[in-house]
């Protein structure tokens, strides 16, 4: 799995104002954004769900080799059977950047694939776990297609999820918005929506993206 930008995005952007002792990470990849979410934050309890076998195996090797080893635990598994195997469990903090390719699509390479399809983990999966999962204070954080924003708000709402916070990121000024940085709660609140665009020409990075990812970047 590379290490993408939507995946940088979600991790530097999901709000932790709340404090989370404990955070899941639904389809990890490589574990990018549980570790993003260590260096952030305090939380005691970081845990990640991966399907396939070689992200998995990625995610626990990157686990390892960090200093918040002792807090990252990642499962191998499906969502489906992660939420059978749970007892009462809940989340402060739950994060998802989930496939999103309706479309039967084909690199070539059968697990990247796997991992842009929604197929493997529905948008309907995902907000009917997080409305069991999240503590009652939680947050849910996703980074979705712009495309997918409405759509998703509305399966959100069928589990009592509302939106607090949302960032529609563009790649350039002139680009169209791409991305749609997504923030629930429990309980409504107030909600903020602001924009992001990532560069000003290619590489040139704008200061409010570096702003929010400087810590993650090496020579940033």
């Amino acid at each position: 799995m590379k290490v993408g930008t939507d995946g940088v995005l979600l991790g530097a952007w999901a709000p932790i104002d709340h404090r989370p002792f404990s955070v899941l990470d639904i389809g990890a990849g490589t574990g990018l954004i549980a570790l993003m979410l260590a260096q952030r934050s305090q939380a005691e309890q970081i845990e990640a769900i991966e399907i396939d076998p070689d992200a998995f195996e990625q995610t626990v090797e990157n686990f390892e080799n960090t200093p918040w080893n002792d807090r990252l635990f990642c499962f191998h598994a499906s969502l489906d059977d992660f939420m059978e195997d749970l007892q009462d469990e809940e989340y402060d903090l739950i994060v998802s950047n989930p496939p999103f390719y309706s479309e039967n699509v084909t690199s070539g390479n059968e697990s990247r694939d796997r991992a842009r399809q929604n197929e493997s983990l529905p948008f309907e999966d995902l907000g009917e776990a997080a409305g069991i999962l999240l503590s009652e204070n939680g947050v849910l954080a996703v980074i979705l297609p712009f495309k997918e924003e409405a759509r998703f708000i509305q399966i959100a709402a069928e589990h009592t999820l509302f939106p607090f916070k949302i960032t529609r990121v563009q790649g350039s000024p002139k680009s169209e918005i791409k991305r749609s940085l997504l923030a629930f709660s429990r309980t409504p609140l107030p909600l903020e929506i602001d924009s992001l665009i990532i560069e000003t020409e290619r590489h040139q990075y704008t200061e409010a993206y570096r702003a929010l990812t400087h810590d993650f970047y090496l020579n940033f």
